[in-house]
């Protein structure tokens, strides 16, 4: 298995760690998702070291909060270019030898924004609209190769992407319950994933109620972030690093 990151040392790092388990082989390695020769590189090496890549997991992401019409937009054009374009490379350099091959996975973490919008989260939920979107059209183009695609859409977890967010009546998420989930769809493909399990039958409900029993649903479960970041100073540090492309996405 190989972790890749903006930040080499890191990536290196946490694969150090996690090898250290039984059993463990990993590569840490740069990688950039925003820049096609950086991810052909990390996937090039990946394929030397270890040979075929039969599972993708598109993690990367970055989210600014706070009114709509004060998103700067350099920080919109960010998120788009890595939550978005970035996860779309990856799936574009990668399914052509899955396919060729007839097996592999591609799993996109995507979120719960993937169905909701939250108040403060406007760019960051279109772009997960936007994955949720683009893999169902290829996991149709996919149908019978042997290929799969999963969303993984958790609620809030607990990164410093979501510092000074509000989790609404769900309980904020820790990255080894994503983790869990995530070799959980690994191990028995299918489409969709939410976590936690709830959230699933909330946005099939959400589907099927009218307009406005549907909006007070809303009211009552999706926290509205522009509530809930009373001091916008919490994310300043998080939200100038993200705006740079050569730093970590977090």
């Amino acid at each position: 298995m190989a972790i890749g990151d903006l930040d080499a040392e890191l990536a290196m790092e946490t694969a150090d760690a996690l090898g250290a388990r039984p059993g463990g082989r990993l590569l840490g390695l740069s990688l950039d998702v925003t820049d096609t020769h950086s991810f052909e590189d990390f996937l090039r090496t990946v394929e030397t070291r270890l040979g075929p890549i039969d599972v993708l997991i598109n993690n990367a992401g970055v989210m600014w909060v706070g009114p709509f019409e004060e998103e700067p937009e350099e920080a919109a054009l960010r998120q788009f270019d890595v939550n978005v374009h970035g996860v779309l490379r990856g799936m574009k350099l990668v399914i052509p030898g899955m396919r060729k091959r007839g097996r592999g996975h591609i799993v996109n973490i995507a979120s719960a924004a993937s169905k909701v919008a939250p108040a403060g989260e406007a760019t960051y939920a279109a772009t997960k609209h936007a994955i949720h979107g683009y893999s169902t059209a290829v996991r149709v183009e996919l149908r019978g190769t042997g290929v799969h695609v999963s969303l993984v859409l958790p609620g809030v977890v607990d990164t410093e992407l979501a510092v000074g967010t509000a989790t609404g009546p769900t309980r904020r998420l820790t990255t080894d319950q994503v983790a869990d989930a995530v070799l959980d769809v690994v191990l028995r493909p299918r489409f969709e994933v939410f976590i936690p399990r709830q959230l699933a039958a909330l946005t099939r409900l959400a589907a099927l109620l009218p307009g406005r029993a549907r909006d007070a649903l809303h009211h009552l479960l999706v926290p509205d972030q522009l509530a809930a970041l009373s001091d916008r100073s919490v994310r300043a540090a998080y939200e100038q690093r993200t705006r740079t492309a050569r730093l970590p996405e977090g």
